[in-house]
């Protein structure tokens, strides 16, 4: 009876979409173990946390605000795929109005700002000219890129402002500035999705747009929200990732960043199709993709076989996410029932 109920137990387990990304990102870590010893060590030095765990969490963090965007986005049945041209605008922006000598201020508000209305452009061509999220968005991943480099005029700009520099590469608490930025980024998602109706009505226009509309709820003004938190969510991104460096690259900051943000949204257990999101999902889902990168380094992976080897435990992820692959692997392993013995044909005459 107890091994039965345990069993039970462990069947409802498997079946949540936390259970698999979990189980992966936990043997990735006991994996870099055998490869260094202390990997799962934190020390105290001058009063900051250091180590292995911090770095992942600290390297991630960019990539974790841009999935929260994305996410938001992919709830109501979109896509952004210029995220990356976002996150290289807003730096390149940021760093170009330091370099000029406006005020700290000045210069992140109006990144933050910027980000927001191309967000919010995004919205507008998806719900007002009823252009596909997949091409509305390209156009902006394509010319963003553009606009990013005409800022810095083709070169990469260098900035020295330790204040700026607190954004991606401070401390605070004893903590990395960025992730404690991440957690408030989270916690307040999760509030204004989960404890509001707001995440519900996003859900809602996923799942079934049309109907959500004919139940009187506004879906033209909730995708826009949703592009508009997705473009704010890059452009902060897009400080942390130039303020680490104190420097701006139109070219390659944020460069496939959106690829890498959808992978885990979907690692983290939420259909590209819409509908129920998972915001824990996708915080694990970045953590999977940038342990991944910290693993190949420590395990000496050769770089020509990083995309293969990346490839592979995604691959193995998503299948084991499968409801439809674990159901076929199940009945696979469960032995076949005997066949019910068939009466003689004394039997029947009797």
């Amino acid at each position: 009876m107890n091994r039965a109920h345990s069993l039970s137990r462990l069947a409802v387990l498997t079946r949540s979409t936390l259970f698999w990304p979990v189980t992966v990102l936990v043997v990735l870590l006991l994996g870099n173990v055998v490869f260094t010893h202390g990997f799962l060590a934190i020390h105290v030095r001058q009063g900051h946390l250091y180590g292995s765990l911090i770095d992942i969490l600290l390297f991630g963090a960019p990539l974790i605000l841009v999935s929260l965007g994305m996410t938001v986005v992919i709830a109501t049945g979109g896509v952004d795929l210029s995220v990356g041209a976002t996150v290289a605008i807003s730096g390149a922006l940021a760093c170009y109005l330091i370099s000029e000598g406006h005020g700290l201020v000045v210069s992140i508000g109006a990144a933050v700002i910027v980000s927001l209305l191309l967000g919010m452009w995004n919205g507008l061509l998806v719900t007002r000219l009823g252009i596909q999220p997949i091409i509305a968005t390209l156009i902006l991943m394509v010319a963003g890129r553009g606009v990013a480099q005409l800022i810095t005029g083709g070169q990469i700009i260098t900035i020295n402002d330790q204040d700026y520099k607190m954004i991606g590469g401070g401390y605070w608490l004893g903590l990395p500035f960025a992730i404690i930025l991440v957690a408030i980024a989270l916690a307040a998602t999760v509030l204004l999705t989960r404890r509001t109706a707001l995440g519900m009505l996003l859900e809602s226009v996923g799942g079934n747009a049309e109907a959500s509309r004919l139940v009187g709820i506004r879906a033209a003004g909730l995708i826009v929200l949703a592009y508009a938190f997705c473009g704010l969510c890059a452009g902060i991104a897009g400080l942390m990732i130039s303020s680490n460096t104190l420097s701006a690259d139109g070219n390659h900051a944020g460069l496939w960043i959106e690829l890498d943000a959808i992978l885990a949204v979907v690692l983290g257990g939420t259909a590209l199709t819409g509908g129920r999101f998972s915001l824990a999902g996708t915080v694990v889902g970045a953590l999977i993709i940038q342990t991944l990168d910290t693993t190949i380094y420590t395990a000496g992976i050769p770089p020509r076989t990083t995309l293969v080897f990346e490839a592979v435990v995604v691959t193995i992820v998503c299948l084991l996410q499968s409801p439809a692959f674990r159901a076929k692997f199940a009945r696979r392993r469960r032995p076949a029932r005997p066949e019910p013995a068939k009466p003689s044909k004394q039997e029947v005459t009797a």
